[in-house]
């Protein structure tokens, strides 16, 4: 488990350090440490600030903070008139402009091509979007002995990279699932894995994608009757152990826009080229949300 966990988090520490660097500048006579996500005629910096997503644009030697405040229940979206002022006479719309880094990086990649024909924006990871959700459900378990064909609840969390501009129908996901036992079946394991998803069908409020579940690290335990013949008994015996597989398992899934993130619907471990089934139908259905970051 101890490799798995930092494979996940090497992979993770890779993309950041693709993505951005940092440094301290001086706002407002604040001082802060700000990653470079856009650097160009107009510089795009941001940083998790006290909890918080803070964004800046910096052109020639001003910084200005793009800001967002709320009056009652209403965002009064003051980022987008200081995006007008900030691009001067390039007429660009701000209307669409959402204040997330993927939605900014696309602006602000968009002006500085249109001022300075030269520029070239990174053709990978440009545009990431990062969505991190929650999900439940139920699963029969369809790859381990289930005799009786029960279904136990699951729950889980997981963390979404997806490129709109270099990789528009492709995403990775890496997924911690955590399978309940119960009286009837008791089964229970704990599932990290690193799955690819393609994205079929792609429209503004929903997306439909293959689920493929490339890499697994599985650590279950179980109980189980054992009927003794030869003593006329039946004991109940415990067994647990964890495995590292590549299992290449299948699912489809849904994403449906619904505010500011996505419902998630999956069916989820419905076949598999390396795995044996145990003959029964796959049954492990789970419904999420997924906020994008």
């Amino acid at each position: 488990m101890k490799r798995f966990i930092l494979l996940c988090c090497g992979l993770l520490l890779s993309l950041s350090t693709i993505t951005a660097q940092t440094d301290t500048y001086s706002v407002n006579n604040q001082s802060y440490e700000l990653k470079t996500d856009v650097e160009g005629p107009m510089t795009l910096l941001w940083n998790i600030i006290d909890q918080e997503y803070r964004y800046f644009a910096k052109k020639g030697t001003t910084i200005t903070e793009l800001t967002n405040t709320k009056d009652g229940k209403k965002y009064q979206e003051e980022y987008k008139k200081q995006l007008q002022e900030l691009t001067g006479n390039v007429s660009l719309n701000t209307d669409k402009v959402k204040l997330t880094l993927a939605s900014l990086r696309r602006f602000f990649n968009t002006y500085n091509k249109e001022v300075d024909p030269s520029y070239k924006e990174n053709s990978f990871l440009t545009n990431m979007e990062y969505r991190l959700g929650a999900f439940a459900g139920i699963t029969n378990s369809v790859f381990v002995d289930n005799p009786n064909n029960t279904s136990n609840t699951q729950f889980g969390i997981d963390f979404e990279l997806y490129d709109a501009t270099a990789l528009p129908s492709h995403a990775i996901v890496f997924q911690y699932k955590q399978t309940l036992s119960s009286d009837e079946f008791d089964y229970s394991a704990a599932q990290f894995s690193i799955n690819h998803r393609f994205k079929f069908i792609k429209k503004p409020t929903f997306q439909i994608y293959l689920n493929t579940k490339l890499v697994t690290f599985t650590t279950a335990k179980r109980s189980q009757e054992i009927d003794d013949d030869t003593i006329g008994l039946i004991a109940v015996g415990d067994s647990s152990g964890s495995s590292l597989q590549g299992p290449v398992i299948f699912g489809l899934g849904a994403d449906i826009k619904i505010g500011k993130g996505y419902l998630s619907l999956n069916y989820n471990d419905a076949y598999s080229f390396i795995l044996d089934d145990n003959g029964e139908f796959p049954v492990d259905l789970t419904i999420g949300y997924r906020f994008v970051l």
